[in-house]
């Protein structure tokens, strides 16, 4: 298996990882709090969407499964 391959399906995991651990945050956080970096102006609330925890634990639940149960014989070379 070539290395772009290997990076590729690393990506894929990585990012399924990724979508689980803020799907789990997200069921946990009701809403964020964004304060300006100057100290000037107001903070941003940031509240996400009902969908939003069960939509990303799923798709990375996915992904990630599907990298573990691919064959690696799948692509010839």
């Amino acid at each position: 298996m070539s290395a772009l391959k290997h990076m590729l399906k690393s990506f894929f995991l990585a990012a399924g990882i990724f979508a689980c651990v803020v799907g789990l945050e997200l069921l946990l956080v009701d809403s964020a709090v964004l304060l300006p970096m100057d100290g000037r102006g107001s903070p941003h609330i940031f509240t996400a969407p009902d969908w939003a925890p069960w939509g990303l634990i799923s798709l990375g639940a996915v992904t990630v499964l599907n990298f573990c149960t691919l064959p690696k014989n799948l692509i010839k070379e």
